[in-house]
């Protein structure tokens, strides 16, 4: 149930309700599912933007320092994903990949039986690194987006490295992948890009694009100020993208934006993604129609707290369902010095 809002205290507004099969598998996270009252319960408050209710913060999933594999001290970008039912013999029942940013980077693995935790390290991580010969060798790669996909059985990694290059790395069991393609680089958008990253997948039907996929990302270039763009695919390989942002920095008061996911609710479709600390580092939410054509900017999805964990900056959300309860996996901190949190809802 949703709370009533008080700007004095920490609020997530609810990013997903769907059945935890769907979400666990990162099919289209945030797709709305009604419940039921109790006879006699109270009814729910006033919805918040885009009808989502509220999260609140629960623990401290991951921290740096207690990281066997922690070349920087940072790390960022998480994305849970379920196992039950997909992948044979699973370390547990959830996987949540997450990566340093600064060089070398290295996309990681973290497993558990429940989203609360606790989760424990992979003791062979980094799983991808930043030299995979012959495919590339680059100075770091990072933000890890898996996504699965039920016709191949085969969980897939997008992963970047450089900010200019995403790339996907298929797997049957979400540990030990092999290497596809590159998806997205800067020379496929408008001249003067100068990075194209922080990429999340998710299955959307886009019929008049003859699209079963979409892809958001974050687009920085000559200016200096990042926006959120976006592309459509039929089989999440091979791409379309649309040359002007989806969310431009502008548009919302921001100096930069990055960070977006796909959430679905109510019979429409929203983008949620954050806002850099010198603009306020909160998470904010746009409906952009499920043919991606509205730009309806709805304002705060989360209010950033001034005090740990997030002092002030939450970014990077992913969203999952145990036993009908929606959680939310975000970048809690300051840039390059946070945790992975967890919110329920």
């Amino acid at each position: 149930m949703s709370e009533p809002q008080n700007p004095s205290r920490r609020i997530f507004l609810r990013g997903a309700a769907a059945t935890s099969a769907v979400i666990a598998v990162g099919a289209t996270a945030g797709t709305a599912a009604a419940s039921s009252l109790a006879p006699g319960a109270a009814p729910a408050v006033a919805a918040a933007p885009g009808g989502f209710p509220d999260y609140k913060y629960v623990k401290t999933l991951l921290t740096p320092s207690q990281l066997k594999y922690n070349p920087t001290g940072e790390i960022i970008f998480p994305c849970i994903r379920g196992t039950a039912g997909r992948l044979t013999a699973p370390l547990g029942r959830y996987y949540l990949y997450y990566a340093p940013h600064d060089a070398p980077g290295g996309i990681c693995l973290a497993y558990g039986d429940h989203l609360e935790g606790p989760f424990t390290e992979y003791p062979n991580n980094p799983i991808v690194s930043n030299n995979w010969s012959p495919n590339y060798s680059v100075s770091h790669v990072s933000s890890p987006h898996v996504m699965w996909i039920e016709a191949s059985k085969e969980m897939w990694l997008y992963f970047h490295g450089e900010n200019t290059t995403t790339r996907l790395a298929r797997s049957k069991d979400g540990i030990n992948f092999t290497y596809d393609k590159v998806v997205l680089s800067s020379s496929m958008m408008p001249s003067g890009t100068t990075e194209t990253s922080y990429a999340r997948v998710f299955p959307h039907e886009l019929p008049a694009k003859k699209a079963h996929f979409v892809m958001v990302f974050m687009l920085n270039n000559t200016s200096n100020h990042r926006d959120i763009c976006w592309g459509w695919s039929a089989d999440g390989r091979n791409w379309t993208f649309d040359q002007k942002p989806l969310v431009s920095h502008a548009d919302v008061g921001a100096v930069n934006v990055g960070g977006p996911h796909v959430l679905e609710r109510n019979g429409s479709t929203y983008v949620v993604y954050n806002k850099d600390k010198e603009s306020g580092g909160d998470l904010m939410i746009t409906e952009v129609g499920n043919d991606f054509t509205l730009r309806n900017h709805l304002g705060v999805f989360f209010n950033s707290s001034n005090g740990a964990p997030d002092n002030g900056r939450s970014a990077s959300p992913s969203f999952g369902t145990e036993g009908g309860v929606p959680y939310m996996v975000y970048e809690s901190g300051e840039r390059l010095a946070g945790k992975i949190a967890v919110a329920r809802g």
